[in-house]
Protein backbone atom coordinates (compact mmCIF):
# COMPACT_ATOMS: atom_id res chain seq x y z
CA UNK A 1 0.00 0.00 0.00
CA UNK A 2 1.57 3.16 -0.87
CA UNK A 3 2.11 5.67 1.41
CA UNK A 4 0.11 9.90 1.51
CA UNK A 5 2.75 11.88 0.95
CA UNK A 6 2.08 15.44 2.19
CA UNK A 7 3.90 17.15 -0.67
CA UNK A 8 1.94 14.83 -3.28
CA UNK A 9 -1.37 15.87 -1.82
CA UNK A 10 -1.10 19.86 -2.55
CA UNK A 11 -3.63 22.29 -3.31
CA UNK A 12 -6.59 21.01 -4.73
CA UNK A 13 -10.13 21.77 -5.52
CA UNK A 14 -13.32 20.69 -6.58
CA UNK A 15 -11.82 17.98 -9.77
CA UNK A 16 -14.75 15.64 -10.09
CA UNK A 17 -15.12 12.83 -12.64
CA UNK A 18 -17.17 10.17 -10.50
CA UNK A 19 -21.20 9.77 -11.25
CA UNK A 20 -22.22 10.26 -7.52
CA UNK A 21 -25.53 8.28 -8.13
CA UNK A 22 -26.28 6.55 -10.92
CA UNK A 23 -26.33 6.10 -15.04
CA UNK A 24 -27.51 9.81 -15.03
CA UNK A 25 -26.31 11.99 -12.79
CA UNK A 26 -24.32 14.65 -13.77
CA UNK A 27 -20.61 15.28 -13.05
CA UNK A 28 -19.25 17.88 -10.66
CA UNK A 29 -17.54 20.99 -12.58
CA UNK A 30 -14.21 21.29 -12.73
CA UNK A 31 -12.09 24.02 -11.00
CA UNK A 32 -11.89 27.63 -12.41
CA UNK A 33 -8.75 29.52 -12.32
CA UNK A 34 -9.15 32.12 -9.63
CA UNK A 35 -10.96 35.26 -11.05
CA UNK A 36 -11.50 33.38 -14.04
CA UNK A 37 -15.20 33.81 -13.14
CA UNK A 38 -18.42 31.46 -12.53
CA UNK A 39 -18.02 28.11 -12.91
CA UNK A 40 -20.22 25.95 -15.68
CA UNK A 41 -20.60 22.64 -15.06
CA UNK A 42 -19.49 20.51 -17.54
CA UNK A 43 -22.61 18.73 -19.39
CA UNK A 44 -23.07 14.79 -21.02
CA UNK A 45 -22.59 14.82 -24.45
CA UNK A 46 -23.33 12.13 -27.16
CA UNK A 47 -19.81 11.26 -28.07
CA UNK A 48 -16.44 11.92 -26.79
CA UNK A 49 -15.23 15.26 -27.40
CA UNK A 50 -10.99 14.58 -27.33
CA UNK A 51 -9.40 17.76 -26.33
CA UNK A 52 -5.57 19.03 -27.08
CA UNK A 53 -3.11 21.45 -24.99
CA UNK A 54 -1.04 23.52 -26.77
CA UNK A 55 1.53 25.92 -25.13
CA UNK A 56 2.41 29.39 -26.26
CA UNK A 57 4.50 32.59 -24.62
CA UNK A 58 1.82 33.32 -22.73
CA UNK A 59 -0.44 30.32 -21.62
CA UNK A 60 -2.34 27.39 -22.98
CA UNK A 61 -4.82 26.86 -25.74
CA UNK A 62 -7.24 23.91 -24.92
CA UNK A 63 -7.99 22.62 -28.96
CA UNK A 64 -11.37 20.42 -30.11
CA UNK A 65 -9.43 17.25 -32.41
CA UNK A 66 -12.40 17.01 -33.98
CA UNK A 67 -13.02 20.75 -35.51
CA UNK A 68 -9.88 22.24 -34.61
CA UNK A 69 -11.62 25.10 -32.77
CA UNK A 70 -9.99 26.37 -29.57
CA UNK A 71 -11.64 25.82 -26.48
CA UNK A 72 -10.29 27.61 -24.32
CA UNK A 73 -7.39 30.05 -23.99
CA UNK A 74 -5.43 29.36 -20.19
CA UNK A 75 -3.29 32.04 -19.67
CA UNK A 76 0.16 31.30 -17.49
CA UNK A 77 3.08 32.84 -18.11
CA UNK A 78 7.02 31.77 -18.12
CA UNK A 79 8.12 29.06 -19.80
CA UNK A 80 5.85 25.98 -19.82
CA UNK A 81 6.03 21.87 -21.14
CA UNK A 82 3.14 19.50 -21.25
CA UNK A 83 2.14 15.74 -20.97
CA UNK A 84 -0.69 13.56 -20.44
CA UNK A 85 -1.48 13.54 -16.98
CA UNK A 86 -2.75 9.69 -17.35
CA UNK A 87 -6.01 9.73 -16.44
CA UNK A 88 -7.50 10.48 -19.90
CA UNK A 89 -8.19 14.31 -18.10
CA UNK A 90 -6.21 16.55 -17.65
CA UNK A 91 -2.43 17.29 -18.80
CA UNK A 92 0.79 18.15 -16.25
CA UNK A 93 2.41 21.38 -16.76
CA UNK A 94 6.16 21.92 -15.76
CA UNK A 95 6.49 25.55 -14.91
CA UNK A 96 7.79 27.04 -12.25
CA UNK A 97 7.18 25.83 -8.59
CA UNK A 98 6.48 22.57 -9.74
CA UNK A 99 4.11 20.35 -11.84
CA UNK A 100 0.62 21.70 -12.05
CA UNK A 101 -2.80 19.62 -12.99
CA UNK A 102 -4.62 21.49 -16.25
CA UNK A 103 -8.47 20.16 -16.80
CA UNK A 104 -8.68 19.82 -20.15
CA UNK A 105 -12.43 19.91 -19.92
CA UNK A 106 -13.27 16.71 -21.64
CA UNK A 107 -13.39 13.26 -20.57
CA UNK A 108 -15.22 9.48 -20.43
CA UNK A 109 -15.86 6.96 -17.93
CA UNK A 110 -16.83 3.68 -18.61
CA UNK A 111 -20.46 2.66 -17.09
CA UNK A 112 -21.14 -1.39 -17.04
CA UNK A 113 -20.58 -1.82 -21.17
CA UNK A 114 -20.45 1.24 -22.59
CA UNK A 115 -18.65 4.91 -21.62
CA UNK A 116 -20.26 7.83 -20.80
CA UNK A 117 -18.46 11.12 -22.03
CA UNK A 118 -18.42 14.56 -20.56
CA UNK A 119 -17.50 18.30 -21.80
CA UNK A 120 -16.89 21.73 -20.46
CA UNK A 121 -14.43 24.35 -19.66
CA UNK A 122 -10.63 24.14 -19.29
CA UNK A 123 -9.25 24.98 -16.13
CA UNK A 124 -5.83 25.10 -14.42
CA UNK A 125 -6.05 23.88 -11.45
CA UNK A 126 -4.38 24.15 -7.83
CA UNK A 127 -3.43 20.88 -7.71
CA UNK A 128 0.52 21.09 -7.42
CA UNK A 129 3.45 19.10 -6.67
CA UNK A 130 6.24 20.87 -5.95
CA UNK A 131 9.38 20.51 -7.53
CA UNK A 132 12.37 22.52 -7.81
CA UNK A 133 13.20 22.28 -11.44
CA UNK A 134 10.31 20.12 -12.55
CA UNK A 135 11.25 17.56 -15.84
CA UNK A 136 9.47 14.16 -16.92
CA UNK A 137 6.47 13.02 -16.34
CA UNK A 138 5.69 9.41 -17.21
CA UNK A 139 2.11 7.73 -16.66
CA UNK A 140 2.43 4.38 -17.22
CA UNK A 141 1.08 1.45 -14.71
CA UNK A 142 -1.80 3.21 -13.46
CA UNK A 143 0.95 5.43 -11.55
CA UNK A 144 2.36 9.17 -12.66
CA UNK A 145 5.72 9.36 -12.14
CA UNK A 146 7.14 13.26 -11.78
CA UNK A 147 10.69 13.47 -11.54
CA UNK A 148 12.17 16.63 -9.93
CA UNK A 149 15.52 17.02 -11.38
CA UNK A 150 16.57 19.34 -9.15
CA UNK A 151 16.27 16.94 -5.98
CA UNK A 152 16.36 13.30 -7.88
CA UNK A 153 12.67 12.95 -6.14
CA UNK A 154 9.89 11.16 -8.15
CA UNK A 155 6.69 11.85 -7.00
CA UNK A 156 4.61 8.63 -8.08
CA UNK A 157 0.51 9.57 -7.93
CA UNK A 158 -2.94 8.32 -8.91
CA UNK A 159 -3.68 10.27 -11.81
CA UNK A 160 -7.57 9.28 -10.89
CA UNK A 161 -7.46 11.27 -8.15
CA UNK A 162 -6.73 14.60 -9.88
CA UNK A 163 -10.80 14.63 -11.15
CA UNK A 164 -11.85 13.34 -6.81
CA UNK A 165 -13.06 16.65 -4.87
CA UNK A 166 -10.62 15.56 -2.45
CA UNK A 167 -7.77 15.55 -4.96
CA UNK A 168 -4.55 13.15 -4.56
CA UNK A 169 -4.94 11.85 -1.58
CA UNK A 170 -2.72 8.57 -2.34
CA UNK A 171 0.79 9.11 -3.21
CA UNK A 172 4.75 8.15 -2.95
CA UNK A 173 7.93 9.77 -3.36
CA UNK A 174 11.25 8.17 -3.90
CA UNK A 175 14.30 10.05 -3.83
CA UNK A 176 17.68 9.01 -5.80
CA UNK A 177 20.64 8.62 -4.30
CA UNK A 178 22.03 12.00 -6.25
CA UNK A 179 20.16 14.66 -7.74
CA UNK A 180 19.96 14.54 -11.96
CA UNK A 181 18.06 15.10 -15.11
CA UNK A 182 16.37 11.92 -14.68
CA UNK A 183 13.08 10.00 -15.56
CA UNK A 184 11.33 7.06 -13.15
CA UNK A 185 8.53 4.81 -14.41
CA UNK A 186 6.08 2.57 -12.25
CA UNK A 187 5.54 -0.17 -13.68
CA UNK A 188 2.11 -2.61 -13.13
CA UNK A 189 3.37 -4.80 -10.36
CA UNK A 190 4.11 -1.74 -8.38
CA UNK A 191 8.35 -1.62 -8.99
CA UNK A 192 9.70 1.00 -9.98
CA UNK A 193 12.45 1.78 -12.84
CA UNK A 194 14.43 4.83 -12.27
CA UNK A 195 17.70 6.30 -13.79
CA UNK A 196 21.09 6.56 -11.95
CA UNK A 197 23.53 9.51 -11.98
CA UNK A 198 24.13 13.17 -10.74
CA UNK A 199 24.75 16.75 -11.88
CA UNK A 200 28.38 15.80 -13.31
CA UNK A 201 27.12 12.19 -15.46
CA UNK A 202 24.00 9.94 -15.89
CA UNK A 203 25.08 6.35 -16.13
CA UNK A 204 22.28 3.93 -16.30
CA UNK A 205 18.89 2.13 -14.63
CA UNK A 206 17.90 0.90 -11.37
CA UNK A 207 15.16 -1.24 -10.62
CA UNK A 208 13.69 -1.17 -6.98
CA UNK A 209 10.92 -3.39 -5.75
CA UNK A 210 7.63 -2.08 -4.42
CA UNK A 211 9.36 -1.47 -1.00
CA UNK A 212 11.53 0.56 -2.77
CA UNK A 213 14.66 -1.60 -2.34
CA UNK A 214 17.27 -2.27 -5.28
CA UNK A 215 17.15 -5.69 -6.62
CA UNK A 216 18.74 -4.40 -10.26
CA UNK A 217 21.32 -1.93 -11.86
CA UNK A 218 22.77 -1.34 -14.79
CA UNK A 219 25.32 1.07 -15.60
CA UNK A 220 26.11 0.63 -19.17
CA UNK A 221 23.79 3.48 -20.77
CA UNK A 222 26.03 6.78 -20.71
CA UNK A 223 23.90 10.09 -20.75
CA UNK A 224 20.79 7.92 -19.49
CA UNK A 225 18.03 10.11 -21.49
CA UNK A 226 14.25 9.54 -21.71
CA UNK A 227 12.13 6.33 -21.81
CA UNK A 228 9.49 4.85 -24.20
CA UNK A 229 6.94 1.57 -23.51
CA UNK A 230 6.96 -1.36 -26.31
CA UNK A 231 4.70 -4.08 -26.80
CA UNK A 232 4.29 -5.90 -23.63
CA UNK A 233 5.59 -4.04 -20.44
CA UNK A 234 8.70 -3.19 -22.11
CA UNK A 235 10.90 -0.09 -21.42
CA UNK A 236 13.27 1.15 -22.84
CA UNK A 237 15.54 4.50 -22.39
CA UNK A 238 18.10 5.95 -24.50
CA UNK A 239 21.75 5.92 -24.00
CA UNK A 240 25.22 7.68 -25.78
CA UNK A 241 25.79 4.32 -27.13
CA UNK A 242 22.04 3.01 -27.94
CA UNK A 243 19.48 1.81 -25.68
CA UNK A 244 19.06 0.15 -22.89
CA UNK A 245 15.98 -2.51 -22.68
CA UNK A 246 14.50 -3.78 -19.64
CA UNK A 247 11.48 -6.65 -19.92
CA UNK A 248 10.55 -8.95 -17.10
CA UNK A 249 13.53 -7.91 -14.72
CA UNK A 250 16.09 -8.10 -17.04
CA UNK A 251 17.99 -5.40 -18.85
CA UNK A 252 19.47 -5.81 -22.26
CA UNK A 253 21.26 -3.40 -24.25
CA UNK A 254 20.99 -2.84 -28.02
CA UNK A 255 24.47 -0.94 -29.07
CA UNK A 256 24.64 1.70 -31.74
CA UNK A 257 26.64 0.86 -34.49
CA UNK A 258 29.24 3.79 -33.84
CA UNK A 259 31.34 4.69 -31.08
CA UNK A 260 28.66 7.37 -30.67
CA UNK A 261 25.30 6.76 -31.10
CA UNK A 262 22.90 8.61 -29.10
CA UNK A 263 19.12 8.00 -29.01
CA UNK A 264 17.92 10.44 -26.26
CA UNK A 265 14.51 10.69 -27.53
CA UNK A 266 12.33 7.53 -28.12
CA UNK A 267 8.83 7.04 -29.56
CA UNK A 268 6.54 3.40 -28.38
CA UNK A 269 3.90 1.92 -29.38
CA UNK A 270 1.86 -1.39 -27.55
CA UNK A 271 1.61 -2.45 -30.77
CA UNK A 272 5.22 -2.88 -31.56
CA UNK A 273 7.81 -4.26 -30.36
CA UNK A 274 9.88 -1.96 -32.09
CA UNK A 275 10.92 1.22 -30.73
CA UNK A 276 10.97 4.46 -33.01
CA UNK A 277 14.17 7.01 -31.44
CA UNK A 278 16.06 9.84 -32.58
CA UNK A 279 20.21 9.00 -33.91
CA UNK A 280 22.96 11.59 -33.79
CA UNK A 281 26.62 10.85 -34.27
CA UNK A 282 28.44 14.36 -33.15
CA UNK A 283 29.52 14.01 -29.52
CA UNK A 284 30.72 17.81 -29.80
CA UNK A 285 28.25 19.26 -31.89
CA UNK A 286 25.84 22.52 -30.54
CA UNK A 287 23.03 21.47 -32.78
CA UNK A 288 22.91 18.19 -34.53
CA UNK A 289 20.84 18.19 -37.12
CA UNK A 290 20.30 14.09 -37.83
CA UNK A 291 18.76 12.37 -41.10
CA UNK A 292 19.02 9.32 -39.84
CA UNK A 293 16.42 7.47 -37.51
CA UNK A 294 16.61 4.39 -35.24
CA UNK A 295 14.54 1.24 -35.32
CA UNK A 296 15.34 -1.06 -32.06
CA UNK A 297 14.23 -4.63 -32.04
CA UNK A 298 13.22 -5.04 -27.94
CA UNK A 299 12.81 -8.68 -28.77
CA UNK A 300 16.71 -9.29 -30.54
CA UNK A 301 18.35 -5.83 -29.60
CA UNK A 302 19.00 -4.86 -32.66
CA UNK A 303 19.36 -1.23 -34.35
CA UNK A 304 17.89 -0.34 -37.79
CA UNK A 305 19.23 2.94 -39.50
CA UNK A 306 16.73 5.01 -41.51
CA UNK A 307 18.54 7.66 -43.77
CA UNK A 308 14.84 9.92 -44.10
CA UNK A 309 16.66 12.33 -46.41
CA UNK A 310 15.75 14.69 -44.34
CA UNK A 311 16.19 16.37 -40.38
CA UNK A 312 13.92 16.47 -38.19
CA UNK A 313 13.74 17.73 -34.34
CA UNK A 314 13.28 16.11 -30.88
CA UNK A 315 9.72 17.22 -30.88
CA UNK A 316 9.11 15.26 -34.64
CA UNK A 317 8.72 11.69 -33.18
CA UNK A 318 5.29 9.43 -32.76
CA UNK A 319 3.94 6.28 -33.59
CA UNK A 320 1.05 5.61 -35.62
CA UNK A 321 -2.79 3.40 -34.54
CA UNK A 322 -0.59 -0.20 -35.78
CA UNK A 323 2.50 1.18 -34.63
CA UNK A 324 4.05 2.82 -37.52
CA UNK A 325 6.69 4.55 -37.06
CA UNK A 326 6.19 8.47 -37.98
CA UNK A 327 8.42 11.20 -38.53
CA UNK A 328 7.96 14.61 -38.83
CA UNK A 329 11.00 16.14 -41.48
CA UNK A 330 11.89 19.57 -41.83
CA UNK A 331 11.37 19.10 -45.06
CA UNK A 332 7.70 19.47 -44.45
CA UNK A 333 6.60 16.18 -44.94
CA UNK A 334 5.26 13.03 -42.66
CA UNK A 335 7.53 10.23 -43.00
CA UNK A 336 5.51 7.03 -42.06
CA UNK A 337 7.46 4.18 -41.88
CA UNK A 338 7.26 0.53 -41.50
CA UNK A 339 8.82 -0.38 -38.20
CA UNK A 340 9.84 -3.95 -38.80
CA UNK A 341 11.61 -2.88 -42.29
CA UNK A 342 12.28 0.40 -42.26
CA UNK A 343 10.36 0.94 -45.63
CA UNK A 344 8.65 4.06 -46.65
CA UNK A 345 4.82 3.36 -46.30
CA UNK A 346 3.68 6.54 -47.07
CA UNK A 347 5.05 10.32 -47.28
CA UNK A 348 2.72 12.92 -46.75
CA UNK A 349 3.20 16.98 -47.26
CA UNK A 350 1.91 19.11 -44.75
CA UNK A 351 4.30 22.33 -44.18
CA UNK A 352 6.45 24.67 -46.15
CA UNK A 353 9.70 23.87 -45.57
CA UNK A 354 11.24 24.69 -42.22
CA UNK A 355 14.95 24.58 -39.78
CA UNK A 356 15.36 24.46 -36.45
CA UNK A 357 15.71 27.07 -34.55
CA UNK A 358 19.44 27.24 -32.34
CA UNK A 359 17.12 27.25 -28.69
CA UNK A 360 15.56 24.65 -28.17
CA UNK A 361 12.67 26.41 -26.72
CA UNK A 362 11.82 28.09 -29.53
CA UNK A 363 8.73 27.43 -31.31
CA UNK A 364 9.15 24.76 -34.18
CA UNK A 365 6.68 22.20 -35.65
CA UNK A 366 5.53 19.74 -33.25
CA UNK A 367 3.98 16.25 -33.84
CA UNK A 368 1.25 14.79 -31.65
CA UNK A 369 -0.70 11.41 -32.84
CA UNK A 370 -3.77 10.21 -31.55
CA UNK A 371 -5.17 7.03 -33.32
CA UNK A 372 -4.74 7.20 -37.04
CA UNK A 373 -4.89 11.14 -36.34
CA UNK A 374 -1.44 13.12 -36.69
CA UNK A 375 -1.46 16.56 -35.23
CA UNK A 376 0.98 19.14 -36.59
CA UNK A 377 1.92 22.61 -35.04
CA UNK A 378 2.81 25.28 -37.71
CA UNK A 379 4.15 28.25 -35.64
CA UNK A 380 4.87 30.20 -39.12
CA UNK A 381 1.52 30.46 -40.06
CA UNK A 382 -0.20 30.31 -36.12
CA UNK A 383 -2.21 26.89 -37.43
CA UNK A 384 -2.55 23.42 -36.71
CA UNK A 385 -3.02 20.70 -39.02
CA UNK A 386 -4.54 17.23 -38.72
CA UNK A 387 -3.82 14.41 -41.09
CA UNK A 388 -5.36 11.04 -41.49
CA UNK A 389 -2.63 8.73 -41.40
CA UNK A 390 -4.45 5.75 -43.79
CA UNK A 391 -6.04 8.23 -46.23
CA UNK A 392 -3.88 11.36 -46.05
CA UNK A 393 -6.67 13.54 -45.67
CA UNK A 394 -5.23 17.00 -44.08
CA UNK A 395 -7.83 19.53 -41.77
CA UNK A 396 -5.83 23.04 -40.93
CA UNK A 397 -7.21 24.98 -37.97
CA UNK A 398 -6.22 28.91 -37.40
CA UNK A 399 -4.91 29.64 -33.51
CA UNK A 400 -4.67 33.28 -31.61
CA UNK A 401 -1.13 32.39 -31.08
CA UNK A 402 1.70 30.98 -32.06
CA UNK A 403 2.05 27.24 -31.11
CA UNK A 404 4.83 25.60 -29.34
CA UNK A 405 4.63 22.10 -26.93
CA UNK A 406 1.51 20.06 -28.32
CA UNK A 407 0.25 17.44 -26.00
CA UNK A 408 -3.13 15.27 -25.91
CA UNK A 409 -4.40 12.97 -23.10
Amino acid sequence: MKTPSPRGIALTVALSAALAAGCSAPAPAPAQEPGSGPEQAPAEVSAAEPRLALTYDGGVLIVDETNLTVVDDVPLGGFTRLAPAGDGRHVMISTEGGFRALDTGSWSERHGDHRHHYSGPAALTETVFPAGKPGHVVAHGGTTALFDDATGRAELIDPSGLAATEGVTDSESYTAPHAHHGVAVALADGSLLVTLGDSDSRTGIALLDSSRREIARIEECPGVHGEAVAEGETIVFGCQDGMMIYRNGTFTKATSPDDYGRIGNQAGSPASPVVLGDYKTDPDADLERPETVALVDTRTAEIRLVDLGTSYTFRSLGRGPDGEAVVLGTDGALHVLDPESGETIRRMDVLAQWTEPEDWQTPRPALSVSGRTAFVTDPATDSLHAVDLVSGDIRTGSLPHTPNEISGT
